[in-house]
């Protein structure tokens, strides 16, 4: 049965990569208003209340008004921002670490943020597992594409070519802190710096290690080995190839993916490692993430759809 699906801001970067991934599918059909209706008060009230599945891309305030506008008990909803990623009563949107079934289950679904998804799928497991303490302060170093930053930032990159590197969040409060604390389990929100690069997605996010220091902490090879069990069913998530001449690389060219790929770097005595995802802030780190769930929330398989 062919279920409606209404993308509340369909225009922005996010929306517009949920709809390629939606596009010519018949499991779905898409609920779109005209240019000149997208705020248009009631004429998305009643897109809203009439979807079997609204996919929420919008800022967070937004986000939450959206949310205020549903009445209908049959629409279930997914939400990209980060208004509602560790609010009760919403499920947030990684199967991987929250369970598939919680989310097939879930009336409101909160998207995880990109970076906050390679430091979760790296920390959680490993805490879970008693690998890493979950009282140590950890700090979190990632780059991302412009694209994440959506239209104002993409047009800033490609109107600036002189870019080579902006760190932002300096005052310490990114907005994906609380749920990399709260997903993880941790006593302590983690450091978190995270900065663009002049390449339009991809994204690596990196959690040093000083093991030496950490008590009770595993080493390198044995989290290795536990992150490669406990995805090992996952074809979304997964441990990445060997890198090539001890080097990874994140090219300006890197076609679209909906993959997650985790590496754990150690030094020869154990004393030290570094815990480093690569993904694409756009895929797994958003749209793809987005479409996993709502499959998932449709009873299809995961990956239909995703670009893998």
């Amino acid at each position: 049965m062919t279920k409606s699906v209404f993308i509340d801001g369909a225009a922005g970067t996010t929306g517009l990569e949920i709809g390629d991934r939606l596009a010519g599918r018949g499991e779905f059909e898409l609920i779109a208003l005209e240019d000149a209706r997208r705020k248009d008060s009631a004429a998305r009230r009643e897109a809203l209340n009439d979807a079997d599945f609204v996919i929420l891309c919008l800022p967070d305030d937004a986000a939450r008004e959206a949310v205020a506008m549903i009445d209908s008990a049959n629409t279930r909803v997914i939400d990209a921002s980060t208004a509602h990623r560790v609010a009760p009563g919403w499920v947030f949107g990684f199967p991987e670490i929250t369970g598939h079934e919680a989310v097939a289950t879930a009336a409101r679904v909160s998207n995880p943020g990109c970076y906050s998804t390679g430091f979760i799928a790296l920390v959680a497991p490993l805490v879970r597992a008693g690998l890493l303490p979950a009282d140590w302060p950890y700090s979190c170093n990632a780059v991302s594409g412009y694209s994440g930053g959506g239209k104002s930032l993409i047009a800033r990159f490609e109107d600036d070519t002189d870019i080579a590197w902006r760190g932002y969040a300096l005052g310490l409060g990114h907005k994906h802190v609380p749920e990399m604390q709260e997903r993880c389990g941790l006593a302590l929100p983690p450091l978190f710096t995270p900065s663009v690069i002049p390449a339009h997605r991809g994204m690596v996010v990196e959690v040093p290690l000083p093991l030496a220091a950490m008590k009770g902490a595993a080493g390198p090879a044995e989290m290795r080995d536990h992150l490669a069990a406990f995805y090992g069913d996952s074809p979304i998530v997964g441990m990445g190839p060997e890198p090539e001449d001890g080097e990874l690389l994140l090219r300006k060219s890197r076609e679209p993916s909906d993959r997650l790929e985790l590496y754990v770097f150690g030094n020869a005595d154990g004393s030290q490692a570094r815990l480093v995802a690569v993904l694409d802030n756009l895929g797994k780190g958003a749209s793809g993430a987005a479409v996993q769930s709502l499959n998932i929330m449709a009873g299809l398989p995961e990956t239909t759809g995703l670009r893998l």
